[in-house]
C-alpha cells in the first residue's frame, strides 16, 4: 500500500484551513488533520466541519491529549474524527482510557512521541496497550533549531509492528527520505499550508513519496551550521525583526545607498569619533563573509571611506556598520559594497589608534558581541545573538513563508484586514 499523505492544518482560523485543505486534496492529500492550534482556536467544530465537507476522508483530530482521555476521545469521535491523538508522555492510565473509549466509538488512536525521552521503548509499551498508530514528531520549536525526526523514525519503525506516522518539517526534499525510513503516514504542515499554491505543493510532495525521489525546494527547510548564511541572505530584516518579537534593530543606522543586502558575523570595534585606526585594523582581522561593526560614538568626523571599503571588498567582507560617520559615498556606491551608517560627511578624522577590537559594543541601546550575526537591507540593520543564529534564521524563514500565503489570498481578492482576521482577534 502506498504511504498516506496527511496535511496538518495548523491554523487559527477555520475558513483558511478549509480553503487550503480543499487545494491540498486536489493535489493528492489523503487524510486531513485538524491541527492542535486550530482545535484550540475553533474547537471540535473544526473537525465537524471537515467531516461534513469531506465525508469520504479520514479526519484526524490532533488533540495532544494529556489527561481526561475518555472525555476528549469521545468528543472527537462524536465530532467526526476517524483518528485522534494522545501524547506518549501521558500516563498509562490516560492512554488506556483513550484506547478503550476509541474502541467503543470506532475511533483509532495515534500516540504522539513528541518529547518522549525514550520513544522506542514507549512505542513498544503503547503498542502492547493496543494503540493503532505511533507518531514520530519533532516539535516546531525544535525544528527551528535544526532538528529532524527521521533518525528516530527508523529506530521506532524497527521496534514495532504497528503503522508509524512522521511529522516535523517534512518537505518535497525529505518526503522520500521519510518513506524510505519506513513511514506509513507522512504528515506535512508548513510545506503545504504556507505555500501560495497548496495544490501544487501537495502534488510535489505526493510525487516525491510515490517515486522515492527528492524534489528540490528553496523554502520549508531549516538551516544549521553553514546553511545559516544562505537563509539570512534570503529573508528580510523585517522578517527577522518579526521572528525576534519586534526586536534586534539598530535605530539610527541606515544604508548609505539602497539595493544591497548584507549578512555575516560581527567583528566589533570600539573607537572615538573620527579615529579610523582601529576600524581599518579590524579589516585585517576579519575573515571572508564577516561584518565589521564600528562604534564611533555616533558622531563625525568619518571613520570609514573609499579606501577602507576597497580593502574590505578585496578581503571578501560582507559589509560594515558604522555608528558614526562615513564619506566617499559615490565611490562606495560604485563598488556595490554594503555600508550602513548614522552620518555622511566629507570630513575624515585621524588615525590616533585609541579603542579596541573584538569587544562588546552598544549601538542605540543594542548590545553587540563578537560573532553575533548582522543582517542589513534597505530597512536597516538587525542583530542576532550568535547562540541563536540558527533558531532566528529559521523563524524568519517561517515568517516569510507564511506571508507568501497571505500575499496569495490578497491577490485572489481579499484584503489585509480580512486575511489577518483583525476584527476576530482584536483585544476585548
Amino acid at each position: 500500500m502506498s504511504p498516506i499523505l496527511q496535511i496538518a492544518l495548523d491554523f487559527l482560523d477555520l475558513p483558511r484551513a478549509l480553503a487550503v485543505a480543499e487545494e491540498a486534496i486536489r493535489g493528492g492529500v489523503d487524510w486531513v488533520e485538524a491541527g492542535t492550534p486550530l482545535i484550540k482556536s475553533e474547537g471540535l467544530d473544526s473537525v465537524r466541519r471537515m467531516k461534513q465537507r469531506w465525508p469520504d476522508r479520514v479526519i484526524v483530530a490532533d488533540l495532544k491529549t494529556m489527561d481526561a482521555g475518555r472525555f476528549e476521545m469521545e468528543s472527537a469521535a462524536k465530532a467526526g474524527a476517524g483518528i485522534a491523538g494522545v501524547l506518549g508522555a501521558a500516563a498509562d492510565a490516560t492512554i488506556s482510557e483513550c484506547i478503550e473509549v476509541a474502541g467503543n466509538y470506532g475511533l483509532k488512536v495515534v500516540v504522539d512521541m513528541i518529547e518522549v525521552p525514550d520513544p522506542v521503548e514507549r512505542a513498544r509499551q503503547v503498542e502492547a496497550m493496543g494503540a493503532d498508530y505511533i507518531g514520530i514528531h519533532t516539535a516546531i520549536d525544535q525544528q527551528m533549531q535544526g532538528k529532524a525526526p527521521l533518525e528516530t523514525l527508523e529506530l521506532v519503525k524497527a521496534a514495532v509492528e504497528m503503522p508509524v506516522a512522521v511529522a516535523g518539517g517534512i518537505n518535497s526534499e525529505t518526503a522520500a527520505d521519510a518513506v524510505n525510513a519506513g513511514a506509513d503516514i507522512v504528515i506535512v504542515g508548513g510545506a503545504i499550508i504556507k505555500a501560495a499554491d497548496a495544490e501544487a505543493a501537495a502534488r510535489r510532495i505526493r510525487q516525491a513519496m510515490d517515486t522515492g525521489t527528492a524534489i528540490n525546494t528553496r523554502l520549508y527547510k531549516r538551516a544549521t551550521g553553514a546553511g545559516i548564511r544562505s537563509v539570512l541572505e534570503m529573508v528580510s530584516t523585517a522578517n527577522i525583526s518579526d521572528a525576534m518579537h519586534r526586536s534586534g534593530d539598530i535605530s539610527g543606522v541606515t544604508p548609505v545607498f539602497p539595493g544591497l543586502r548584507m549578512a555575516g558575523p560581527a567583528v566589533t570595534v570600539r573607537t572615538s569619533p573620527g579615529d579610523w585606526a582601529k576600524p581599518v585594523e579590524a579589516i585585517d582581522q576579519a575573515g571572508e563573509g564577516d561584518v565589521v561593526v564600528i562604534d564611533a560614538g555616533g558622531a563625525g568626523p568619518a571613520v570609514w571611506g573609499e579606501l577602507a571599503t576597497h580593502s574590505s571588498r578585496k578581503r571578501g567582507l560582507a559589509g560594515v556598520v558604522v555608528h558614526g560617520a562615513v564619506r566617499d559615498v559615490a565611490d562606495i556606491r560604485d563598488m556595490q559594497f554594503p555600508v550602513f551608517a548614522g552620518e555622511i560627511t566629507p570630513t575624515a578624522g585621524e588615525p590616533k589608534g585609541f579603542g579596541e577590537i573584538g569587544v562588546p559594543v552598544t549601538i542605540s541601546r543594542v548590545r553587540i558581541h563578537p560573532g553575533d550575526w548582522m543582517v542589513g537591507d534597505d530597512d536597516g540593520v538587525v542583530v542576532i545573538p550568535g547562540g541563536r543564529a540558527a533558531e532566528v534564521a529559521n523563524r524568519a524563514m517561517d515568517v516569510m513563508e507564511r506571508e507568501n500565503r497571505l500575499r496569495r489570498e490578497i491577490e485572489d481578492g481579499s484584503t489585509l484586514s480580512q486575511v489577518a482576521y483583525l476584527q476576530k482577534w482584536e483585544k476585548t
